[in-house]
């Protein structure tokens, strides 16, 4: 998401870089063209001349007229203004005696019941034992969905006979919870237009017999300027108490995560990153701003690796590394470590001077490149991932047929593989200057 936002914002900041001295002509200029990239981006007409206003004032003062760097000082300042545009953060409200009920509404589509389980997963790596509440009684087969889900999670669902009303299996959902001994209440109710008048009445009765502490509207990032419209009839008819943005790491414009925050007053809590259950992420205003900006977010890769990675795997992975003794073997379990913080192309984007390089890779290239390599190792005998030198031609052609590749991929993994091996090699006797390349990954 922002790809093409951050590509136009990137192009006027080099613009301003050039210019050493800025004028207030300067400023204008770099400032109309921010207007377009933002309006392209489908962020609303509103919400982008407030945020240009707020800019131009201190852009055109003595912070960015007297800097000795004034582009890096305008920088600067859109971030900040970002910043202030997406709001403060904000937690779920988990406070007083459980159970804790959350009330997930929205469109038809988009993506209530994956975001249901989702949230049950993040609340349990916090100590919250939560019961899942299939209260979609419209959509075909929204049940079997959301019952797969927690079985697949190991996390309790509550469903009964789709024939009662929504509002009465709520309220039985909270009282079973509360009898046995569950924390968080999360109620998954089915997708309904703002403008259904009696669909949203059932809302307010489901609201009124739960009383939930948690209001939250799942958005779809992808639907742009709709999602503020969406989000401003919900919040007046049942009122919210915040937000979640799915689909973030789909190709859409960005404009619903801009707007709806300004417009309705009411704060994003999460972003879904992806389909994995556990991709989704509390939303922090400035890590989002600093991946808008191209600038990388290395916290939330932080954390990612913290929450997925096995730390004493990598220590051992590292030593071998420095010891020279880092087989195929190794290289696989590293290749399974990686998959785990997301793919590669959004690894890339959140570190800092590798956007654009991420831009230049295909997503798709990387992900098949993994696959490639992975069915290749998986081909060999554990004696083979051992040690590679005992790989002959007829060894290789085996490979090459088990892993429906070709006895051309496979040297060329074994080729850089060796390279590999030379490098640590090398960084053991101390020649080394700095951590070898993964072999099959792009040279940067």
């Amino acid at each position: 998401m922002f790809e093409s936002l951050s590509d136009k914002l990137e192009g006027v900041f080099k613009r301003l870089s050039g210019k050493g001295k800025l004028t207030e002509a300067d400023v204008d200029t770099a400032l109309r063209e921010v207007r377009m990239a933002l309006l392209e981006a489908d962020v609303n007409l509103k919400v982008v001349r407030q945020f240009l206003e707020r800019v131009r004032v201190r852009a055109v003062g003595a912070e960015v007229m007297e800097s000795l760097t004034p582009a890096q000082a305008v920088v600067k300042i859109v971030n900040e203004e970002l910043i202030a545009t997406l709001g403060e953060p904000a937690k779920l409200d988990l406070s007083g005696a459980a159970p804790h009920t959350i009330m997930l509404i929205g469109l038809q589509g988009s993506g209530k019941t994956t975001t249901a389980a989702k949230l049950a997963l993040h609340l349990r790596k916090q100590g919250q034992r939560s019961l899942l509440v299939a209260a979609d009684t419209r959509r075909p087969a929204a049940i079997q969905q959301l019952q797969t889900l927690g079985k697949q999670l190991d996390i309790n669902v509550y469903a009964v006979d789709p024939k009662i009303a929504p509002p009465q299996i709520c309220a039985d959902a909270v009282k079973h919870a509360a009898a046995s001994a569950y924390s968080v209440v999360i109620l998954d109710t089915a997708g309904r237009l703002h403008i259904d008048d009696d669909l949203m009445k059932e809302l307010e009765q489901v609201k009124s017999r739960t009383n939930p502490q948690e209001t939250i509207l799942i958005v779809d990032s992808m639907t742009g300027q709709e999602a503020v419209r969406v989000a401003d009839e919900f919040n007046r008819r049942v009122g919210l108490t915040g937000l979640i943005l799915t689909k973030v790491d789909g190709d859409a414009r960005g404009g619903a995560a801009l707007s709806v925050r300004s417009v309705t007053g009411v704060p994003i809590k999460f972003l879904g990153v992806g389909e994995k259950p556990d991709a989704l992420e509390p939303f922090y205003p400035d890590r989002l701003a600093s991946r808008i900006l191209g600038m990388g977010d290395v916290l939330t890769l932080i954390e990612r690796a913290q929450q997925n990675l096995d730390q004493e795997q990598a220590r051992q992975a590292a030593e071998k590394m420095l010891k020279a003794q880092f087989t195929l073997e190794d290289f696989l379990q590293q290749l399974q470590q990686i998959k785990k913080l997301g793919s590669l192309t959004q690894i890339m984007n959140m570190i800092p001077g590798f956007s654009q390089m991420a831009k230049e890779i295909p997503e798709e290239a990387t992900e098949s490149q993994m696959k490639r390599i992975e069915a290749i190792i998986r081909s060999m005998t554990p004696q083979e991932r051992r040690n590679p030198d005992v790989l002959n031609a007829r060894r290789r052609q085996r490979i090459a047929h088990g892993s429906g590749t070709t006895v051309q991929d496979v040297n060329e993994l074994m080729r850089e593989f060796k390279q590999m091996q030379k490098l640590m090699q090398q960084m053991k006797g101390g020649k080394g200057r700095g951590l070898p390349r993964l072999p099959g990954f792009p040279k940067f």
